[in-house]
């Protein structure tokens, strides 16, 4: 059977490339963070297809395939879910054998709740034989049940959004809630808030001593409400240290594991040889906003619009929303963020494949100004003829030109379909 909340199943906008993978691979490979929906999106998927499925969140099944993997690859039925696949890292030689002896398309699909690009030795085994695909959290526009091309938008400088007619979902709201699918079908905020403290305590007990022996395994909640509270800023390893009283390598070991059970993630510095006093420093990033709300103690009431936090916050939630749009599109785009010693910086940097580069700008406010375009205007400088468009995502209703590839999008854009005839007065 398939989950419970199965009757309310959201359509995934990835299910496209999960399907021309399946047409062109014979290892398919969807990880991601528990409870985001890999296993109902293999299983709605494959299983019509004629797919078995089989979890190694079974004792007995992980056993057997641990004491005969040979043998227990060699039983599996023509196509076949092997869920929560990284229990069994044992099997990806074997897979590799099984798939050069008869290589056809489709064979295997995997599901993997750590991330397995993190372990070499296991991607390395099924490589040129292997499609992975990073299942996120759900993205706003598949819960609005649209397909916004903001990518495409921001690379061709096309923005039609239309004045929203109706009143809006606050947009604290939906930093609060997030996107995991329990947490957005928790009847009250309370019993959201619960189900985000009890995922997280899980995730971290089990994960993490499954991936390494931490010795100070209750010092990882502690760090990772820290991380939180340092979303979207300079990753700052020092800080972390002294207040855990742990020394660096020690938090950094610790932040690679957050990074490899999808709870942070680190963004990287835009670079370019024309900028040599540039921020070498990564940002650090809570991937779901809903549940750093939780960690921070915050709720849609407590958070304020005019607040740092709430800034910091609505900076990481527009990077996830960016990444979840990315993950279904056949171009691959990069993200970054500019910096330097002048304090010039730009919140995130999107490279597509080709080199073209799109600098975006998080704004809360319903109006913008000029000097609110200083960091992608030294971006434009920087970037030159790879400099595609500056964008502000702002909270304001429209889309306005105000220089030579620098705009002012609504926030909306990332969620809301966009106009089809003319364009919004600027």
């Amino acid at each position: 059977m398939l989950e419970s909340q199965d009757s309310a199943y959201i359509p995934r906008l990835i299910g496209g490339r999960l399907e021309d993978a399946l047409e062109s691979s014979p290892v398919t490979l969807i990880h991601g963070p528990r409870q985001c929906g890999k296993t109902t999106l293999a299983r709605r998927l494959g299983e019509p297809l004629g797919y078995t499925y089989v979890s190694f969140d079974d004792p007995l099944l992980l056993g057997q395939a641990h004491a005969d993997p040979v043998g227990f690859v060699a039983g599996l039925p023509g196509r076949v879910i092997l869920d929560e696949v990284q229990r069994a890292p044992f099997l990806f030689s074997v897979l590799k054998m099984a798939v050069d002896e008869h290589r056809t398309a489709g064979r295997f699909i995997l599901s993997g709740s750590s991330n397995i690009l993190l372990a070499p030795q296991l991607s390395d085994t099924l490589a040129g034989r292997m499609v992975m695909l990073r299942l996120y959290p759900l993205a706003q526009c598949e819960l609005e049940g649209s397909s916004p091309a903001l990518l495409e938008a921001l690379f061709a400088c096309d923005f039609r959004y239309q004045v929203a007619r109706q009143p809006q979902r606050p947009v604290s709201d939906r930093l609060v809630t997030g996107g995991y699918p329990p947490a957005l079908v928790a009847p009250t905020q309370w019993q959201r808030a619960e189900w985000c403290r009890n995922y997280v305590e899980a995730v971290l007990m089990r994960e993490v001593r499954e991936l390494s022996r931490v010795r100070a395994l209750g010092e990882m909640p502690k760090l990772l409400s820290l991380m939180a509270d340092q979303t979207a800023q300079i990753l700052n390893v020092s800080r972390l240290a002294s207040v855990l009283r742990l020394s660096r390598p020690t938090i950094l070991d610790y932040l690679e594991l957050l990074e490899q059970i999808f709870l942070v993630k680190r963004l990287p510095p835009w670079f370019n040889s024309m900028a040599p006093r540039q921020t070498k420093a990564p940002k650090i990033h809570i991937t779901d906003t809903g549940l750093a709300c939780v960690l921070l103690g915050e709720t849609s009431t407590t958070l304020s619009d005019n607040g740092p936090r709430f800034g910091h916050l609505l900076e990481t939630f527009v990077l996830n929303e960016l990444r979840r749009l990315a993950s279904w599109e056949k171009t691959g785009y990069a993200f970054f963020h500019y910096r330097d010693r002048d304090q010039t910086e730009v919140d995130i940097v999107v490279e597509r494949e080709g080199g073209q580069v799109v600098g975006i700008e998080v704004k809360a406010a319903t109006m913008v100004g000029d000097r609110d375009f200083r960091g992608l205007k030294k971006l434009r400088d920087l970037a030159g003829r790879k400099f595609a468009a500056g964008v502000i995502l702002y909270g304001g209703h429209l889309s306005i030109r105000f220089d030579d590839q620098l705009y002012a999008v609504p926030l909306r854009a990332l969620w809301a379909p966009a106009k089809t005839p003319g364009v919004d007065p600027g």
